[in-house]
């Protein structure tokens, strides 16, 4: 990403000269003869890096400076000064400047303490970014992030299905967010106290749905059709979660119809892959109960209908992982976003996170060459996550020591021959991380 250099000066051949060598090196710059005409453009969320002249009529760079930080105490500001003023440059950094250069300076120099102002610019940014996220992680409202129309359109019915006590069906693709909506709709609506248990259809032989569902020792109160032993007594007045509602064999498609018609019973929230319309036009699935459930239908979008949110989400779950494990999040180009626009992502959110989890664990390269299903990439195993952890706390620690072995052996508390045959085991050589 090219981020913006502002120049503030009054003298038009400092203004075009810095521009220009901008230009050659690179950088895309904007000039503004005065602080007034800057200051009345610059907002929040500015991601480049200012570079302001002290002495300019009207209003002077710390005059700039200090409205400047009115605007955003942690702006990237450079203040320009002549010979002489380096006192005032010095007080101009004690009052939240990011740097000063005395002219003349040389191109290297004016190019470091960019490209430096820019790095400290872009993490104030990525953590604000990461703490937003965090904010809506944590805070009520459904997990289901995204700005296309379908999304924000969803949004809006979950959480006005949250009040309502009916029952519902989620329908969509694995991996579209069936459950994170489910969870969502309990624990904010009127049954929040109560139990929330849910069913995995599809994972329960037909011959133990029976047990599973009704239990087997029927219950003293013979006017509902609930049994003990059950998840339908565990739920009690909470909601149960018929996850692949499709799955259910006819004869629990007809109890779960008869249970509906109880006062006394869980709110039911199905989820479901398939049409289950066209289904019960087919005498697939039970009509009774398919008119019950889907009263209240939400469809949710495959990923690869939701155009930007693709790249939104990926990054976002690049941020929170790195976060978890205390390292910093990739990098995407334009050559990353377009492979990444282009796959189907048939696992849809679920994948993708999956897909970024391990980008920020194993590396780029742990992406090349990988064969395994979408099945097996969904559920490694527990050697897999540790080992994925391990080479993540190796990565960064040669990253932070630039390769040096013996600071990351002091760190890690590793033998020699301990840390030398795990760089081995995660292919990670040292050279590659010295700068």
């Amino acid at each position: 990403m090219t981020h913006e250099i502002w120049i503030i000066d009054d003298e038009r051949s400092i203004r075009e000269a810095l521009s220009q060598t901008l230009e050659i090196e690179g950088f895309q710059s904007r000039t503004f003869s005065s602080a007034t005409e800057a200051l009345s453009q610059l907002n929040s969320s500015f991601e480049g890096v200012i570079v302001s002249d002290i002495n300019m009529p009207i209003m002077d760079g710390m005059s700039f400076l200090t409205k400047a930080q009115s605007v955003d105490p942690e702006l990237s500001v450079v203040m320009l000064t002549g010979h002489g003023d380096i006192s005032t440059a010095v007080s101009a950094m004690r009052k939240g400047a990011y740097d000063f250069l005395e002219k003349p300076f040389s191109t290297d120099h004016l190019l470091d303490v960019l490209r430096r102002g820019i790095e400290k610019r872009r993490l104030v940014m990525e953590n604000r970014e990461l703490k937003r996220e965090l904010e809506t992680q944590s805070a009520p409202g459904p997990r289901i992030l995204g700005n296309c129309e379908l999304i924000k359109q969803l949004r809006r019915s979950i959480f006005h299905l949250k009040d309502q006590s009916g029952d519902a069906l989620l329908q969509g693709e694995r991996g579209t967010g069936k459950e994170l909506a489910a969870r969502f709709i309990h624990d904010h609506g009127n049954r929040q106290d109560e139990p929330f248990i849910s069913v995995k259809c599809r994972q329960i032989p037909e011959a133990l749905m029976e047990i599973e569902l009704f239990g087997t020792e029927q219950s003293a109160f013979t006017a509902l059709p609930t049994y003990k032993n059950s998840k339908i007594a565990a739920a009690g007045k909470g909601t149960l979660f018929l996850d692949g509602i499709e799955a259910l064999p006819p004869s629990m498609q007809d109890k779960i119809s008869a249970l509906l018609s109880s006062s006394s019973r869980p709110r039911i929230i199905a989820s479901t892959r398939v049409d289950l319309l066209n289904s019960t036009k087919q005498n697939m699935f039970s009509p009774p109960l398919f008119h019950s459930i889907s009263m209240t239908t939400l469809h949710f979008p495959p990923l690869r209908e939701r155009g930007d949110d693709i790249i939104t989400l990926c990054q976002n779950f690049f941020r929170t992982t790195a976060s978890r494990f205390g390292i910093a999040p990739p990098n995407l180009d334009l050559e990353h976003k377009t492979m990444i626009m282009n796959h189907r992502w048939n696992g849809n959110v679920r994948e993708l996170r999956t897909f970024a989890e391990r980008w920020v664990l194993m590396g780029e390269q742990s992406l090349e060459n990988d064969n395994r299903s979408e099945h097996e990439k969904e559920h490694d195993s527990l050697g897999e996550r540790m080992q994925k952890v391990e080479r993540a706390i190796l990565f960064d620690s040669l990253n932070r020591h630039n390769g040096m072995l013996k600071e990351v052996q002091t760190e890690l508390g590793l033998a020699r021959k301990t840390l030398y045959e795990k760089l081995k085991k995660h292919h990670l050589d040292k050279e590659n991380f010295k700068g």
